[in-house]
């Protein structure tokens, strides 16, 4: 099976499947364009071809996992491990500029009519993900969450078919997780509020159902809808997506916070270092125990890879039963009520980065957090599905965890919890 990879119908390349998995090789034409993107910092232009142990796992990260996938997988008579079948039959509206579909002349978009019908494709999502099995419809987006890419255009939505661009990504209310439309909103606008820079949102309601909506940073929108390359760390590092924990249970340890500081040092600037650091206190500071290497990405331009915005921020503070623990250790501690001076030195050491700056960042960073809040939690109040049922507990318990944190850099030791708290948790994996 041979899968041809286009950029704005331009070939950039094709994935070959063999017995031993998909390899990639560029397409030389595109090899000389003076405008080439690599499709992978893992997969450099200065390559011809990649093997099955940097291409398979590229793939793998752009289509979603768990219940979302084997949705899929039943929607299109397909099984879990057909990778480049799966990728070819959704891959035509992907994270970043890529695709694996020629846009059919009959691109363009399908209004959806109004509220109601909205409501009703919401509560679909989860049996037919992506809107899987109608006509013209072909997109995916990675992540275990129900989400569904569309066109939001004067208030009004509508459906991408036959290659066009969707602009905007909505993320329904998650029944498990009281409040998460509010939760998400509240963390993404504290972001922005703190100077990182972060994916714009609003709220929105469809009748019983809430539901966040995300424009996109991979899309430009003039006459057009234009698409921006983009990986996210696990696709960058030629790691799974099972590997997006550090801790994942497959008995192979997973991408850790100094994978990424490396690859950032090597391909990036000071100024990427200095916003993923400043990215990882914030996630830290939040609570936000989901922060892993598939929610932070790279963008790809001809002049060289920068960090992405942030997306996918959400606090598991104030959930029963939500885990602990972070995605990546900091120096070794993963719980952030108990991560002092002497963890955020160690994470800087095995980073490669100033220890007095990191030290000075997190005091910055925590004390934003705090001026920031009644602002962001005003403004989420104020957004269409307005402040839900828990936002106040969400401010509260971010607000603990940003003082505990402030306090905990000022001492160098302090307890470790690992023998007394209790198990770890679910997680709310997005």
């Amino acid at each position: 099976m041979k899968l041809s990879v286009l950029a704005d119908g331009a070939r950039v390349g094709e994935f070959l499947t063999g017995e031993e998995g998909p390899s990639f090789r560029y397409a030389a034409a595109w090899q000389d364009r003076a405008d080439a993107f690599p499709v992978s910092l893992a997969m450099p232009l200065s390559h011809e071809t990649a093997g099955p142990d940097i291409a398979a796992p590229w793939l793998m990260n752009l289509l979603p996992e768990g219940e979302p996938l084997r949705a899929m997988t039943r929607a299109l008579g397909l099984g879990t491990e057909d990778i480049p079948g799966l990728v070819s039959a959704s891959g035509r509206d992907l994270a970043g500029a890529l695709s694996f579909q020629e846009v059919g002349p009959d691109a363009g978009y399908i209004p959806i009519e109004d509220g109601e019908a909205l409501e009703r494709i919401i509560e679909e999502l989860p049996a037919r993900p992506f809107l899987v099995g109608d006509e013209g419809v072909a997109m995916s987006l990675a992540g275990a969450q129900d989400k569904l890419p569309l066109r939001f255009v004067d208030g009004s939505f509508f459906i991408p078919v036959n290659g066009a661009a969707s602009t905007h990504i909505l993320k329904p209310d998650n029944p498990r997780l009281p409040g998460s439309v509010q939760n998400e909103a509240l963390c993404m606008v504290l972001a922005r509020h703190c100077g990182l820079p972060t994916a714009e949102v609003t709220t929105g309601q469809a009748g019983a159902r809430s539901y966040l909506l995300v424009t996109r940073y991979d899309r430009v929108v003039r006459r057009n809808v234009g698409r921006l390359h983009q990986e996210d760390f696990c696709q960058a590092l030629g790691r799974p997506p099972v590997a997006k924990y550090q801790h994942n249970g497959t008995g192979r340890q997973g991408v850790t916070l100094a994978d990424m500081f490396t690859l950032i040092r090597e391909q990036m600037t000071a100024r990427d270092t200095n916003r993923f650091l400043e990215a990882v206190i914030f996630n830290t500071a939040i609570g936000n125990v989901d922060a892993h290497a598939k929610n932070y990405s790279i963008l790809l331009r001809p002049e060289g890879p920068s960090l992405a915005p942030l997306y996918d921020l959400m606090s598991g503070l104030a959930w029963a039963g939500i885990t602990e623990n972070q995605a990546q250790d900091i120096g070794g501690q993963r719980r952030g009520q108990y991560i002092f001076g002497r963890h955020w030195r160690r994470m800087a050491q095995a980073a490669g980065i100033s220890e007095t700056a990191t030290l000075r960042r997190v005091e910055m960073i925590t004390a934003q957090i705090l001026e920031a809040l009644p602002l962001a939690r005003a403004e989420v109040a104020a957004m269409p599905a307005g402040d839900g049922v828990l936002l106040a507990e969400f401010e509260a318990q971010i607000a603990a965890l940003a003082r505990t944190v402030a306090l905990n850099l000022r001492q160098e030791d302090g307890p470790d919890p690992a023998d007394e708290l209790p198990g770890p948790g679910a997680r709310y994996d997005r």
